[in-house]
């Protein structure tokens, strides 16, 4: 096989795999080649693909390397699986917005706040993905414990719950009204 063809081997391995694919796992496909010489490769495909401004590129990460889309290209993509998200309904998002600040809580606490009956809210947020059944409380009937999901933060494009605004912020808005 030629170096050319080695190349090839490897940027189809990076192309398929959804994870990152140590060099040990190049070595198995390609045990002809130690691992300096692979390295190497890689190294030469990264390069080309920042050389050539192709919309891919060749990664290092966990350490393994990985094929992703080029990062300057995000707002295509964005644009290309934008999906509207679905709109919730104000009872929702105040239902939700609860269980964000006072997780983990029951639907009894819930409603304590909101002062109705939540209970098909709650079971609408959980069949959403926004919602999880975290445990049981130990108390008097052991009520279930909702928290909000990986998915609540990436519906509100938060990294995580300490960038929900501050209680606080409220206040002052509301005071401004």
């Amino acid at each position: 096989m030629v170096d050319h063809n080695f190349k090839a081997v490897i940027e189809a391995l990076l192309f398929v795999s959804e994870r990152p694919v140590l060099i040990e796992q190049i070595r198995s496909v390609l045990s002809e080649l130690d691992s300096a010489k692979i390295r190497e490769i890689l190294e030469k495909l990264k390069e080309e693909y920042i050389n050539s401004n192709r919309g891919m590129r060749v990664v290092e990460v966990a350490g393994g390397f990985q094929m992703v889309t080029a990062s300057e290209l995000s707002s295509f993509l964005k644009k290309f699986y934008r999906k509207p998200p679905e709109r919730l309904s104000g009872p929702t998002l105040e239902t939700l917005s609860i269980i964000a600040y006072k997780q983990p809580v029951t639907r009894m606490e819930i409603e304590g706040i909101r002062g109705v009956d939540t209970s098909g809210i709650v079971k609408s947020l959980i069949n959403k993905g926004l919602v999880r059944t975290a445990g049981r409380k130990k108390a008097p009937g052991r009520p279930f414990v909702y928290t909000t999901t990986r998915q609540f933060l990436e519906y509100f494009g938060l990294k995580s719950l300490e960038e929900l605004p501050k209680i606080e912020e409220f206040a002052k808005t509301e005071a401004k009204r």
